[in-house]
């Protein structure tokens, strides 16, 4: 399928690994240049190197994320790397875990870092390219959120309450500039293959003493009982929505958030 998004400039956050570079690596197909950002510039050039694109159609730009100054220093990076149309698409997949545990033993620390990196990040990116982003009256913005956005867990309230948050903000941003072709939607994963779901699943086979598989598996049965498929999604399956609500074909998808949960969220 051709999704219309040959000559379009895409920027990526989060994009060293995981979904994002998945991300990257279909929107590169399709024709787009690709912008990668993510805060350690080494893993950066390697999963440049990785995704092995023509000269000219992939860039990387390190970036801390958790400032307003460094989301204006690279929404300017970005420029120079658009052409006279701007920015075309936004795909924030950068996050974290944040803090964890019951909500009496997380303290302002845990709330601010996680609400910062989760919230305010996504907040600081698309103030910074929104200009960017509506000169050519065509855009998108797919914002990564999660199954825990609708379906809070109670020992990672600091992540539910951002990623909630997100799906509040892209909906109104989503009423907001739609008429003017700019398409604003979000994709809920539900643990995901990714290195965030590694160190989760690595933390508790040491809790458990088990192996990495045996800890997946308890998992499944105990904390995610509606995955009807019994395993972790793999990113690609994540990208590939994320690439469609990129794509012209996505021309009528609008304040949306589509759900790649292998059935999650208990409910429609």
């Amino acid at each position: 399928m051709d999704l219309g998004l040959d000559g379009r400039t895409a920027l990526i956050t989060g994009g060293d690994s995981g979904i994002g570079w998945h991300t990257a690596r279909i929107l590169l197909e399709e024709g787009a240049t690709v912008v990668l950002t993510d805060k350690d510039e080494e893993a950066l050039d390697e999963a440049a190197a990785q995704l092995g694109a023509a000269p000219g159609r992939l860039h990387t730009v390190a970036a801390d994320l958790t400032s307003d100054e460094a989301a204006q220093q690279l929404a300017r990076q970005v420029e120079e790397v658009a052409d006279e149309k701007g920015l075309s698409i936004l795909v924030h997949s950068a996050g974290v875990t944040g803090a964890q545990g019951k909500f009496h033993e997380i303290d302002d620390d845990g709330w601010v870092d996680t609400l910062t990196i989760d919230l305010l990040a996504p907040v600081r990116v698309t103030r910074a390219v929104l200009p960017s982003l509506r000169r050519d009256g065509w855009g998108r913005i797919v914002y990564l959120t999660s199954e825990d956005a609708v379906q809070p867990y109670d020992d990672e309230l600091p992540y539910c309450a951002a990623k909630a948050g997100v799906l509040a903000f892209a909906k109104g941003l989503s009423q907001t500039y739609a008429q003017e072709g700019l398409l604003v939607n979000c994709v809920s994963p539900a643990f995901i293959h990714t290195p965030m779901t590694d160190a989760m699943m690595e933390k508790r086979a040491d809790e458990l003493g088990c192996s990495v598989d045996e800890a997946i598996a308890s998992f499944l049965a105990d904390e995610r009982p509606h995955m009807e498929l019994g395993r972790r999604g793999e990113p690609e399956e994540v990208a590939a929505v994320v690439a469609f609500l990129c794509s012209e074909r996505a021309s009528f998808v609008n304040g949306s958030n589509w759900r790649v949960d292998s059935g999650s969220v208990a409910t429609i």
